[in-house]
């Protein structure tokens, strides 16, 4: 049965020798309009780790009501290089260099002059406090810091290791880490495309057209999901949606240029073998998208601030991206013709050589499928058991991959300070039950002390510093922070709250459990909606999702235990394990769609056993194409300092290549072989032939 022409007007409209040009300038237009619209959108902030209705928060809120809420304190740690005791000579020479210190934190920031040193109980360390006026983000207090550190280096003692830490200054560490960093991620992920481009096509010239367009969605994303961040208050990680951007829209013109190599060797026109193409895979790439898409959505209801900002920002780049391949690439291709493809320009009735390697392998697991299927389980039975030893849960000198001089000052301080001095935990009270208060945290086990700190101006509200002998986001640490809650919140008209970094910790681990729990089936959900519409089936969307579940979850396991063995990372951060999840099953979804909407037309042809062979000969090359593309771009997450995202680019990459290999040439076949015609039940095939 024929297309009717209703679903023939556009494509061919747009590709026609007439509306390519139109569509082109149409194309331009628009890109001028919206690069001018938004391009002084800057992005959000860097994202918040607790949920905002949680107690850290509303801590974080109440100390803002305090008298100098603006200052925050520089730690100063002085050891010497051997480990041994502080000498009184330099224990003066520390004493003599507090002022010239307080010259550099009031220089820097109109700061209050800093203490004496604070000696170690062993001797051995030092500490000197500065505080400084801070400023609006990490970026502000990076001058600030580095003035600091410039007065340090000149006026310190020479004879001593003098380490500047604390918050302030882990803040500025982190923005000095990321200076460049999106740039260089930019310029990784283009060289990453463009070199997987050219051995896909095998031209010099063809890579560049998608190149071009894809780079073209990804600088129009950026500014457009910046100004959406601005308008609506979302945060989220940039660099994960260039990522997402570069890898699906490269999936997507993948997809369209294969189908268009096909339509050519059976057409002299160019124009007409476009048209077919589009045609023939937009609903593929529609289906997928829009998969994506609304899996992406679902994060609006997570209680994570850089979650649930993801969602919508996520949604937004890959419409745009969809836009650009659907829209922009194909009056490109026509307005080229056939030598794009040179040297291996495709010619009405050559010989089909791509496919054969994939037919074979096809053939291979219809003829033992049960074998076959047990072979791909197994092997992802053996990666999910990485996940047996994995914990969740990075602490704050471990997020980064980047040595810095606060991280090593940090530690220097716990060797021989309380380990919590850096890090104190905040009760906020009514100034008339804080008595009460302080006595209720200093009966909590580990809690080197606790005293007032200061009132709000009208005297209602009293902060209460509380120092502990555990390092934070340590499990005695976490405990002790929900013990001291419990204690807090029982005296009697206090309205405690608590707060500070180690609570901060707890909330968002608390917030991350509950993404989890809720976005994970959101997620399955709506694949199998979309699977179910677009098969007509309730058999195979039930086997396709368990074993992308599967998938998932063996990706997850290998991705934890290589990030264990090879970098030494004892634990996965706390937004790994849902993004990681999200994205390999929305993504791997993705290759199924590609598969099996193939799959589903060859079968109306030749049966569903031999029509699965004819779409992996069609699909095996473009499918695997495309999960090495995008297994690359995520791989490219490695080269920021966040562990976050490195982790999630290794475990996101292992996840496309095993879904890609294995998943989709080896048990999805697999399955289809056993199961025959019954896979689409209760739906029928209408035969073709």
């Amino acid at each position: 049965m024929d297309d009717t022409h209703a679903p023939r007007r556009f494509p061919d409209r747009l590709v026609s020798r007439r509306g390519a040009w139109i569509s082109l300038g149409a194309v331009l237009v628009a890109l001028v309009a919206l690069f001018g619209l938004f391009g002084s959108a800057q992005a959000p902030a860097r994202n918040s780790a607790a949920p905002l209705d949680s107690e850290s928060t509303r801590a974080a809120e109440l100390l803002q009501q305090f008298p100098g809420a603006d200052t925050q304190s520089v730690l100063v740690v002085a050891t010497r290089e051997d480990g041994a005791a502080l000498t009184p000579e330099q224990l003066a020479s520390l004493e003599r260099f507090a002022p010239q210190l307080a010259e550099g934190a009031e220089g820097a920031a109109g700061a209050a002059a800093p203490g004496g040193p604070l000696v170690s109980e062993d001797g051995a360390a030092a500490l000197l406090v500065a505080p400084i006026t801070a400023g609006e983000d990490n970026s502000a207090n990076a001058e600030t810091i580095a003035a600091l550190r410039a007065t340090v280096a000149e006026h310190g003692p020479a004879d001593l290791v003098l380490q500047v830490t604390g918050g302030p200054a882990f803040g500025a560490d982190i923005a000095g880490a990321f200076a460049g960093a999106d740039f260089t991620l930019l310029l990784v992920t283009i060289l990453i495309v463009a070199i997987l481009l050219i051995v896909t096509y095998r031209s010099p010239v063809l890579w560049l057209v998608p190149l071009l367009v894809v780079a073209l969605a990804d600088g129009l994303a950026g500014r457009v999901t910046a100004a959406a961040g601005a308008a609506w208050d979302l945060q989220f990680d940039a660099g994960i949606i260039s990522v997402l951007v570069f890898g699906a829209g490269t999936n997507y013109a993948l997809l369209l240029i294969s189908r268009y190599r096909e339509e050519l060797l059976l057409t002299d026109d160019h124009r007409s073998a476009l048209a077919t193409a589009w045609r023939k895979t937009a609903p593929a790439i529609l289906a997928s998208n829009l998969t994506v898409v609304v899996a992406l959505l679902t994060l609006v209801l997570a209680v994570i601030p850089g979650t649930h900002g993801l969602g919508i920002s996520s949604a937004i780049g890959l419409l745009i991206a969809l836009a650009a391949v659907l829209l922009a690439l194909p009056p490109v291709l026509a307005v080229c013709g056939r030598r794009l493809f040179w040297p291996f320009v495709p010619k009405p009735g050559a010989p089909a050589t791509q496919g054969r390697v994939w037919r074979g392998i096809a053939a291979r697991v219809m003829r033992r499928p049960a074998a076959s299927l047990l072979a791909g389980l197994a092997l992802l039975a053996v990666m999910a058991a990485g996940l047996f030893g994995t914990s969740v849960g990075l602490d704050q000198t471990a997020k980064f991959r980047v040595a810095s001089e606060s991280a090593a000052g940090l530690e220097s301080l716990s060797a021989h300070f309380p380990a919590g001095e850096a890090q104190p935990i905040w009760v906020v009270a009514q100034s008339d039950a804080s008595p009460e208060v302080v006595a209720a945290a200093r009966e909590i086990p580990g809690v080197v002390r606790a005293h007032p700190a200061g009132r709000t101006e009208d005297g209602t509200l009293t902060k209460v510093m509380v120092t502990s002998e555990y390092t934070p986001s340590s499990p005695e640490s976490l405990a002790q922070v929900d013990a001291l809650r419990d204690a807090v919140h029982a005296v009697p008209g206090a309205d405690a709250v608590v707060g500070g970094a180690v609570a901060t910790d707890v909330d968002a681990r608390a917030g991350n459990q509950h993404d989890l729990l809720l976005i994970a089936p959101l997620v399955l959900a709506v694949s199998f909606l979309v699977l179910l519409v677009l098969l007509r089936s309730l058999v195979a969307p039930v086997l396709l999702l368990l074993v992308n579940l599967a998938s998932a979850v063996a990706a997850i396991g290998a991705g934890s235990w290589l990030s264990r063995i090879l970098f030494g990372q004892e634990a996965l951060d706390l937004q790994v394990p849902l993004l990681a999840f999200l994205f390999l099953v929305a993504l791997g979804i993705d290759y199924t769609i590609f598969l099996v909407h193939r799959a589903r037309a060859e079968a109306e042809r030749h049966g569903t056993r031999e029509g699965m062979v004819h779409a992996i000969a069609h699909t095996g090359g473009v499918i695997t194409s495309a999960g090495i593309v995008l297994a690359g771009v995520f791989a490219a997450l490695g080269v920021l300092p966040l562990v976050t995202l490195g982790q999630l680019g290794l475990i996101v990459g292992i996840g496309v290549l095993v879904d890609t290999l294995v998943v989709r040439t080896v048990v999805v076949p697999a399955i289809f072989g056993l199961a025959g015609d019954r896979i689409w039940w209760p739906g029928r095939l209408r035969s073709r032939a």
